[in-house]
């Protein structure tokens, strides 16, 4: 389904996300640091062109950092609303799309379209086995862990949002996208939504928090249905939660000290 693109322009204003997961640096800078990914379809905002570099927003998250030019494809400003109002979040890792770049794997958390057949602006996309659709499902299903324990295993990535690679809070975004939440980028941020919950009142779908030696938010982590946690340290994981932290049993120490249990998911 290879087509002719067009790359950026100075002239654009608006851009998608073409490719499966694009690195955003903090610097117009191969070599600097990944401060976070976008993912396929994410929408957006260009803030300045200094060939090839784009300084953008993420429209999702508001996340600001540098991309190369030619790994998003351009909108204008009705095409980015019609591609808003029609898209929806992909619940299944690895599918495979084809589109103007030709065939590429994309991940869960990415934006696709309502139907097998999708048009983001004026690219036309299509996966290459018809998706089953399902029913919506409540939280509280075992839909959203089946989702979840998919990321067992992902490798830790600074800055990483997917199943290729991903960090803590990187993963709880994620994660909560599947529930229509859509939630800033890193921990510090995370941690001011919802209410605070003792450590005897923790559920499933709880965001534990944890502190670093200054006393600042560093790490976050999901509770499980068996009050455990589940967070990206060194891969995702699961973990033995206690009130003072997190237990590692293969390390046989506690790995972080715990700040606070939030609840976002109300049932």
């Amino acid at each position: 389904m290879s087509e002719k693109i067009k790359w950026i322009t100075a002239k654009q204003q608006y851009a998608f996300c073409a490719l499966a997961v694009i690195p955003v640096r903090t610097e117009p800078n191969d070599a600097a640091e990944q401060c976070t990914q976008l993912l396929f379809g994410e929408t957006i905002e260009i803030l300045a062109m200094n060939h090839p570099w784009l300084h953008v927003r993420n429209l999702h998250d508001g996340y600001e950092g540098y991309i190369d030019f030619k790994q998003v494809l351009p909108l204008t400003a009705k095409e980015l609303r019609r591609w808003q109002d029609d898209q929806k979040v992909n619940a299944t890792q690895l599918l495979l799309l084809n589109g103007p770049m030709g065939k590429q794997m994309i991940c869960g958390g990415s934006w696709v379209g309502h139907q097998n057949k999708f048009q983001i602006g004026a690219f036309n996309y299509e996966f290459e086995a018809p998706i089953e659709k399902t029913a919506p499902q409540p939280y509280y299903t075992t839909q959203i862990w089946d989702y979840i324990m998919s990321f067992l295993n992902t490798p830790y990535l600074w800055g990483g949002r997917s199943i290729f690679g991903i960090d803590c809070s990187g993963f709880v975004q994620n994660v909560l996208r599947q529930l229509d939440y859509n939630i800033p980028r890193d921990a510090y941020q995370q941690a001011e939504l919802g209410t605070v919950v003792s450590f005897e009142e923790r559920a499933a779908l709880d965001l534990a928090f944890f502190i670093n030696a200054k006393g600042k938010i560093h790490h976050v982590g999901i509770i499980t249905p068996e009050l455990d946690i589940i967070h990206a340290s060194g891969q995702v994981r699961i973990d033995q939660l206690s009130s003072s932290g997190i237990f590692n049993e293969a390390a046989a120490l506690e790995t972080h000290k715990l700040s606070e249990i939030r609840r976002i998911i109300h049932a």
